[in-house]
């Protein structure tokens, strides 16, 4: 199933409902006012929505009619993981620096803004410290479905309700002044992630799932445009680690509740700061590329559908990198 949050313009409402071709059928209407994180937790409550959208009583919606909202928008956390690692290996030979021998032996994460998600569709006002370099990042995530606590690999997919896009905006500058401290991303990382466009429940994906020995991977290819010119594509199987394992990591004596949103990282070429490395490596004389303001960013995962968002400046000169002493 494709679960949506999504409110009508005209009422500003915060509704769910489930996608069926251009359709939405709203889900409050048989569930409640409830948002998705609690639909998740109803037991056997696909089923519930499969009896109910056959029925006489649904509420329907176009999907050109309504506003996209994040699947989640007020996740409890937002955990990023490291898992592909191309990308890393990648980065780090771009700087001249050898592959971190600890990356293949345990899943790293940090802790982003939960409080900054947006969704599909929505225009992005950004201050101007974050377009010096700002870059986006390729990557899927998905989200909780059920509370966990010391969560085995074996078990650990059994936790995961669904999947979506994920852009992680990233500004290089702060994001590289700030990690000299040996703390961060923080303030490189803490001001915009684009989630959506809908919570797209595994039953959807198990035609593209890989078994592992650690959890499933999934066969889904992911691409990314910058007004309309292809920049990045990759695959979601070229996870090193795979989300069981993750979770398995982020639960050891820690409490995951349904409505968490864990990332994958970002895929290998996936972001500027990658490609733009790799190309100056090959020719000193190329010319970096950057988000600029007003550029459109288009996200698409196999299975996931497409995240669109335009990337706007205010009208405002206050800096603090200019500031810094």
């Amino acid at each position: 199933m494709k679960l949506l949050s999504y409110k009508i313009a005209e009422n500003q409402i915060h509704q769910i409902g489930v996608l069926q071709d251009e359709i939405i059928c709203n889900l409050n209407v048989f569930f409640g006012d409830i948002s998705l994180i609690e639909l998740i937790q109803i037991e056997d409550y696909q089923n519930q929505i499969e009896s109910f959208i056959n029925s006489q009583d649904t509420v329907k919606h176009d999907l050109k009619d309504i506003v996209f909202l994040p699947p989640i928008p007020k996740p409890n956390s937002f955990r990023d993981a490291y898992a592909f690692k191309e990308h890393v290996e990648t980065c780090r030979a771009n700087r001249g620096a050898d592959m971190i021998p600890e990356f293949s032996e345990f899943p790293v994460f940090y802790f982003s803004n939960h409080n900054a998600m947006y969704a599909h569709e929505e225009n992005i006002e950004l201050m101007p410290d974050h377009f010096n370099k700002l870059d986006y990042e390729l990557e899927f995530a998905i989200i909780i479905g059920k509370k966990g606590k010391n969560i085995v690999v074996e078990k650990a997919d059994d936790y995961i309700a669904g999947f979506c896009i994920l852009n992680d905006l990233s500004a290089r500058t702060l994001q590289m002044n700030e990690m000299k401290l040996n703390l961060g991303p923080a303030k490189g990382k803490d001001f915009a992630n684009i989630i959506g466009p809908y919570l797209v429940t595994k039953d959807e994906l198990e035609s593209k799932a890989i078994d592992t020995a650690y959890g499933k991977k999934y066969d889904l290819e992911m691409k990314c445009f910058v007004n309309g010119e292809l920049l990045s594509k990759g695959n979601t199987k070229e996870m090193y680690w795979t989300f069981a394992q993750i979770i398995e990591r982020a639960s050891y004596g820690v409490e995951l509740l349904p409505g968490d949103i864990i990332g994958s990282g970002t895929v290998g070429t996936g972001c500027l700061f990658e490609l733009n490395g790799s190309r100056k490596k090959e020719d000193p004389e190329y010319i970096e590329k950057w988000i600029n303001p007003n550029d459109k960013i288009e996200m698409e995962i196999e299975g996931l559908g497409k995240i669109t968002n335009q990337i706007l400046q205010p009208n405002s000169s206050h800096s603090i990198i200019k500031n810094q002493k």
